[in-house]
């Protein structure tokens, strides 16, 4: 392999996975050529990807930091029966937040409207036959759907909005479940930017990944109602419809992937099964990748899929959750399940998000009545049954 800053590589797809692996490779100075192939004119999309500050190493502030567009000192939680503020911090990254990192690089180069035909591990082939050579190629094109993952979703529309009065937010509220139940598990979720700017998103978990955009908006406009909020303007509005995953069989999802060509971000299956963040696995991921760099291929493909393997037996809890919150608990009653896990000590929420559970936070959270009934919550326990069976 050439030196580091001497190697080509080329991520296919401009999201939060590639953003965050360029980052990483180029923050301490020069670093490779990296070339960005987004078959959208739309790299990153328009999203917020927020996460825990104990999601992320103190450390990774360091790279990390010059993507992130908000950061806050707290955050609360609403039910019907409970409300909590938490002195944990929070952080955000928008799409204008990442364009704006990532266009600072001077070793990054994104090309726009190129759709791929083909990829290699040294090369990625294009429609019209041309290609781009490269020392190491980084499939980031997001999740496949696949029979080896069964799924419930979570679903939201987002609105960032400029009210004409100050909206009385310090901190983000990332979960205000004290709103009708609906659709599954509903709650809105808050991220005050300035004193008069706030997104305000309509969240649901539900079995389906139909989402109805004009009816979720009519609800924000309503919870900004009942708020006494007045929206003087509309400044963006994203959407999205994240897996959640009830079961898992490793083997079989990476089964027909390649063997040299490195996987990375939802399409390796790195996210938290049941919150759906993706960025703290990926920027796992983008670590594990600086740690090895330079590096081609074929030699970092296993060491990705080997981290997936590791990351797949130390999530097998949070699915278990999932399937007793998607198949034990009534729709109307999912909340009651949340409402339970808001009241344990702010250091078991940490590391539930951070995906970090430790046995004893499992029996903290599993000690107690169920907000479910006993016999819905044993048919959960396996994994097997919710998977398609293997086509021949």
């Amino acid at each position: 392999m050439p030196r580091g800053e001497d190697c080509t590589l080329v991520l296919v797809g401009a999201g939060l996975a590639s953003a965050l692996i360029a980052q990483r490779l180029s923050h301490q100075g020069t670093g490779p050529r990296i070339v960005m192939l987004e078959g959208t004119d739309n790299p990153f999309g328009e999203h917020t990807w927020s996460f825990h500050d104990h999601d992320v190493e103190l450390a990774d502030f360091n790279w990390l930091g010059l993507l992130i567009a908000h950061r806050w000192q707290g955050q609360s939680v609403r039910f019907q029966r409970l409300r909590r503020d938490l002195q944990s911090g929070y952080a955000s990254l928008t799409s204008a937040s990442v364009a704006a990192a990532i266009d600072r690089l001077p070793n990054v180069e994104i090309r726009t409207g190129t759709r791929v035909r083909s990829v290699f591990a040294d090369r990625v082939v294009l429609p019209d036959g041309s290609e781009f050579a490269a020392d190491c190629v980084i499939d980031c094109r997001g999740y496949e759907a696949n029979d080896a993952m069964a799924l419930g979703y979570q679903k939201f529309v987002g609105l960032e909005v400029e009210l004409d009065a100050p909206h009385g937010l310090s901190n983000p509220v990332i979960m205000d479940a004290s709103v009708d139940q609906r659709d599954g598990y509903r709650f809105v979720y808050l991220l005050p930017f300035s004193r008069t700017r706030v997104l305000i998103e309509d969240t649901r978990y539900s079995e389906g990944e139909a989402l109805d955009l004009q009816a979720l908006a009519a609800d924000i406009a309503q919870y900004a109602e009942a708020q006494g909020w007045s929206i003087r303007k509309i400044v963006r509005q994203e959407n999205g419809v994240l897996p959640i995953a009830l079961a898992h069989d490793f083997d079989r999802f990476w089964a027909d992937k390649p063997v040299d060509i490195p996987q990375a971000g939802m399409r390796a299956g790195l996210f938290h099964p049941t919150t759906g963040y993706s960025l703290p696995e990926a920027v796992r991921l983008a670590n594990l990748i600086g740690m090895h760099w330079p590096i081609g291929s074929a030699a970092l493909a296993p060491r990705i899929r080997q981290h997936a393997r590791n990351r797949h037996r130390e999530q097998s809890f949070y699915r278990l959750l999932n399937r007793m919150l998607f198949r034990a608990a009534r729709p109307d009653r999912r909340h009651l399940v949340l409402q339970r896990f808001y009241k344990l000590p702010r250091e078991v929420i940490e590391r539930f998000y951070a995906g970090r559970t430790t046995a004893s936070d499992i029996v903290r959270i599993l000690v107690g009545k169920p907000p479910v009934p006993i016999h819905r919550a044993l048919a959960c326990l396996r994994e097997a049954p919710l998977l398609k069976a293997e086509r021949p």
